[in-house]
């Protein structure tokens, strides 16, 4: 069922029922407003952990705190009621062992009202996944580029060309066996995401994949052009918000140090003026 066509937010196992079927829509969120803009528009939902970056100005997401996410997340939950919300484990809050990712992940569903949570990893977090799902944590998983593990990635880069194409795999089958209810494949070769999609039985979620998979996940402030900083290959810019915004400010800037802004409609009178009979 599309997003237009719902009354309440759907689960984890609505969004696992969407494998192939009617594509899967989902944009990132970190605030009130912007939820609410995508609210009859998304399947889910996802507060990422790319709030680092996009709105604190961070460097990449290896800072982001659970304190940083669990703002986030109560903030984005108030402007949705038809879409799920997905939310990040921040890194180095689920890493160490299954219980302390157990611990993080249900302080962030219990305090954000989160359905499900998203990590980053495939063979190495599936005892994790398994040990989260056993204990009533929806787990969306997330392969090939995983942001927080850029330092052993040696960056931005497109995972699963070549010889790294068998690993990308056992990860998305890793992560499918271990029970989480759908997969991020980010940065993949498109003919690995659509045989990685035919192969697995939970829905692939695209960012810089193929059209092939179940589902599109952009982050919102680079489609919308709000973020500048760089523009990842697989961004479609659907507006330019940053640069309209720049253009506003400049003409507010200058309407006030030419005395023209505020003008008589948007001052008040000193006295009431008096209703005639």
């Amino acid at each position: 069922m599309s997003a237009t066509a719902r009354k309440s937010a759907p689960n984890a196992d609505d969004i696992r029922a969407l494998k192939g079927k009617t594509p899967i829509v989902s944009l990132t969120a970190y605030t009130t407003p912007m939820a609410q803009v995508m609210d009859d528009h998304c399947d889910f939902v996802l507060v990422g952990d790319s709030v680092g970056m996009v709105l604190h100005g961070l460097p990449s997401t290896l800072s982001v705190t659970m304190e940083m996410m669990i703002l986030h997340g109560r903030a984005v939950a108030r402007g949705l009621s038809k879409a799920m919300m997905v939310i990040d484990m921040p890194f180095a809050s689920y890493e160490q062992s299954p219980e302390q990712a157990f611990c993080n992940a249900a302080r962030l569903m219990a305090e954000t009202g989160a359905a499900a949570v998203k990590l980053e990893g495939g063979v190495d977090m599936a005892d994790t996944i398994r040990f989260l799902v056993k204990r009533g944590i929806p787990v969306m998983a997330h392969i090939g580029l995983t942001p927080q593990s850029i330092n052993t990635l040696g960056g931005y880069k497109v995972q699963g060309r070549d010889a790294q194409a068998d690993a990308v795999l056992a990860d998305a089958h890793a992560v499918t066996e271990a029970g989480a209810f759908s997969v991020v494949l980010e940065k993949v070769p498109q003919g690995l995401a659509d045989r990685i999609t035919g192969d697995i039985a939970i829905p692939t979620i695209g960012i810089g994949a193929s059209a092939g998979c179940d589902g599109q996940i952009l982050v919102v402030d680079d489609m919308l052009g709000l973020f500048t900083a760089f523009k990842p290959k697989f961004v479609k810019r659907y507006a330019d918000l940053g640069q309209q915004a720049q253009s506003a400010v400049a003409d507010y800037a200058a309407e006030v140090r030419a005395r023209t802004f505020p003008a008589a409609e948007h001052v008040f009178a000193d006295q009431i003026p008096a209703i005639k009979e």
